[in-house]
């Protein structure tokens, strides 16, 4: 009973991680094609209400964070064949 708390809790904290890095990369590239954000925020929702693209933002996002987690996990997985040779 214990282990399967512990591997929850596991699960919820690489959750919470993994929504933190969707959520900055998120803004991050908001500012970084939208610079007016800064300046006039009002103004880029209105543009965005009449074009009627709400989801473009998401999308993107998610297209980038995609191709970073795989990048995460090919490094992650070198590096721990690199640990394993090391340790013999």
């Amino acid at each position: 009973m214990k282990q399967k708390w512990k591997m929850k809790q596991k699960l919820k904290l690489l959750a919470k991680k993994e929504i933190l890095y969707y959520l900055v990369t998120l803004i991050v590239l908001a500012l970084i094609m939208h610079f007016d954000l800064l300046s006039d925020p009002l103004a880029r929702i209105e543009a965005m209400k009449e074009k009627g693209n709400y989801f473009h933002p998401f999308i993107y996002s998610f297209v980038v964070y995609s191709v970073m987690l795989v990048l995460r996990i090919i490094i992650d997985l070198i590096s721990k064949i690199f640990e394993k040779r090391a340790v013999k």
